[in-house]
């Protein structure tokens, strides 16, 4: 730029000594950095993209990090929850439980059998086995020695015919000989109708204890029914399901602890390995302290048992009332042919 008018040399000099830009010898115009392709529109990456790599993969890291966070949770729940008091108070219930069931099914496993108030019921079985295999030998005789020169013994008329071995059964049956033998043959199909008293008296007697025979086998029926079995089933399934899961856990248990033995002991690159198994330990000790923990509640909240108990006692309350009501009613007849005895004998004496 041109110095001002009128200017001297001296200023001119002067003025273009600080309008004039100076540079340093050594500077040099720096270039600006261009960034390089790789291949197409890739580039190098920079620290944002870095970064914006890191922020898409945070939501993953975090989820990992809370799943592994829960499941450390969840471990150390159950394998406390194990020795915990509410734990070992299950398996105490569930073992009173079973005893229960236990206990009283040894007592009424009685009513599956039909003799269990015969007493006598060996002697009398002998007996219709040996009538049994007489029945049947002489039966083949009489069919297959037909048309040869053995002697053919008669066809026998009908079978041995079978009696039930109960109390109930056995007193109809002794009675009713009893009241037979006393009105003699010829009133043996109506001792009742007789004169003598006593044989009126035993027909009776053998006519209730009749109704009590036929009640008796239906209360064994309902019994076996609507209590054994149920109950047996109870004892079987659900009981023995849970006392399997306990087992189970213990099983687990010990395989946690020989596999921490095993991390303890690992050598350095092995130490991974063993930590996997570890935690594959712990997460089937959990979840089989969960399974028995459920089959255990389930075991004590089922109300089945009540509901068979109710029906043993109802089968057995029906019975009592028919006997007693069938007992009742033969009784008060019997009690009137004992005061009309008493009264004859008193008469045969004053006379």
């Amino acid at each position: 730029m041109d110095p001002p008018p009128g200017a001297t040399d001296e200023e001119s000099n002067t003025y273009n000594t600080f309008r004039t830009p100076q540079r340093h010898p050594s500077s040099q115009q720096i270039p600006i950095a261009q960034p390089v392709p790789v291949s197409g529109t890739q580039y190098h990456s920079s620290p944002w993209n870095v970064a914006s790599e890191d922020i898409t993969e945070l939501p993953q890291v975090l989820d990992s990090q809370l799943i592994s966070l829960s499941r450390a949770r969840r471990r150390h729940c159950s394998s406390s929850l194990i020795y915990s008091t509410e734990y070992k108070d299950l398996e105490a219930r569930v073992d009173s439980l079973r005893a229960a069931h236990l206990s009283l099914l040894k007592i009424t496993k009685v009513y599956d059998t039909e003799t269990y108030d015969y007493p006598v019921q060996v002697q009398e079985s002998i007996s219709e086995l040996s009538q049994n295999i007489g029945y049947n030998l002489t039966s083949f005789a009489a069919t297959n020695l037909k048309g040869t020169n053995l002697p053919v013994p008669a066809s026998p008329t009908q079978p041995p015919q079978h009696h039930h071995k109960t109390l109930p059964h056995a007193l109809a049956r002794a009675a009713t000989a009893a009241a037979t033998s006393i009105s003699g043959p010829a009133n043996a199909a109506a001792p009742a109708e007789s004169g003598d008293k006593l044989g009126k008296a035993l027909a009776l007697y053998a006519n209730g204890w009749e109704r009590v025979a036929a009640a008796r086998l239906d209360q064994d029926d309902a019994i076996i029914t609507n209590f054994l079995a149920p109950w047996q089933q109870t004892l079987n399934t659900s009981i023995t399901l849970a006392l399997k899961a306990r087992q189970a856990v213990q099983v687990s248990r010990l395989e946690l602890d020989a596999a921490k033995q095993a991390l303890k002991n690992a050598n350095p690159s092995k130490q991974e390995q063993a930590r996997l198994e570890v935690e594959n330990a712990e997460d089937d000790l959990v979840q089989k302290t969960e399974v028995a923990i459920t089959l255990m509640k389930t075991v004590l909240e089922n109300p089945e048992p009540i509901k068979n108990l109710n029906e043993l006692a109802k089968s057995q309350l029906i019975f009592f009332s028919t006997a007693a009501e069938a007992l009742s009613a033969v009784q008060g007849e019997i009690e009137e042919l004992s005061v009309a005895a008493e009264g004859d004998y008193r008469k045969s004496r004053d006379h």
